[in-house]
């Protein structure tokens, strides 16, 4: 083990109190080279467990203790941070994916507030290349028919740092949720995803396969935090930003 990885486990250890466990089949992952953001190394730390990847990895940099780009990516998740503050759970199996990067690293035409659309969609486009069937509703839900299979947030910190979290199932799913509609070693979709990212994207591309898409979406509701009620796309208009304009009102996705 590299001595920058087995400080990095131990940053882990002191910071959290999670026990990291040996990288999953392929030991390429325990340093990752898929991804490279001036001159830096992607490393996939595995957890055996986290309460939540996304408020690890979110104090961790925030402590200082790490620095883009990173992931954290856990076999288990107890209380994770889902849409409006709820809980996104799972079981083993399934993918429990945080990670961080710099704003330098995304496209210069990508606007803020449509980070989390941004992120799903490539993931999305990425399970299609396996096959799946998955679609996103807006925001940034993942779904597979009528049913959620997943989601995204996002969010912003210091130093104009980016951390994206992703919740999906994989394996199993709750009652009411879905699971993706392939199998898929989670491997496989990581180092293929994060390739995705790697590419020259551009937002005003992915917002045209995006918008075509947004149709499904307007036979379902959304929850409005202005009225604090859940309220119907079928009159919602996308705007180029990713948000949706309603009742002569622009809604931006609060994830």
């Amino acid at each position: 083990m590299s001595k920058r990885r087995a400080s990095s486990w131990a940053a882990e250890r002191e910071l959290s109190g999670y026990i990291p466990c040996s990288p999953l089949p392929k030991k390429r992952w325990a340093r990752s080279t898929i991804f490279a953001e001036k001159g830096s190394v992607l490393e996939i730390s595995w957890l055996e467990s986290a309460e939540s990847t996304h408020l690890l990895l979110v104090n961790a940099i925030r402590s200082q203790r790490v620095s883009p780009p990173m992931a954290i990516c856990a076999r288990r998740q107890d209380s994770g941070v889902g849409s409006r503050g709820n809980r996104w759970e799972g079981g083993e199996g399934n993918l429990f994916l945080s990670f961080c990067l710099s704003g330098s690293a995304l496209p210069k035409d990508l606007p803020r507030q449509s980070m989390s659309i941004y992120f799903s969609w490539l993931l999305k486009e990425t399970l299609a290349d396996f096959g799946s069937k998955v679609w996103l509703k807006w925001p940034n839900d993942f779904y597979v028919g009528r049913k959620k299979a997943g989601g995204t947030i996002t969010a912003v910190l210091r130093e104009d740092i980016v951390v994206c979290s992703i919740g999906l199932n994989l394996r199993s799913a709750p009652e009411k949720f879905a699971t993706i509609d392939v199998e898929v070693d989670k491997n496989e979709l990581l180092e293929a995803y994060f390739l995705k990212l790697k590419e020259e994207n551009f937002w005003k591309d992915i917002f045209i396969k995006y918008k075509v898409e947004f149709l499904l979406s307007t036979g379902y509701e959304y929850f409005d935090q202005a009225t604090q009620k859940k309220r119907s796309l079928k009159e919602a208009v996308l705007q180029n930003d990713g948000s949706i304009l309603i009742d002569n009102r622009r809604v931006y996705s609060l994830r």
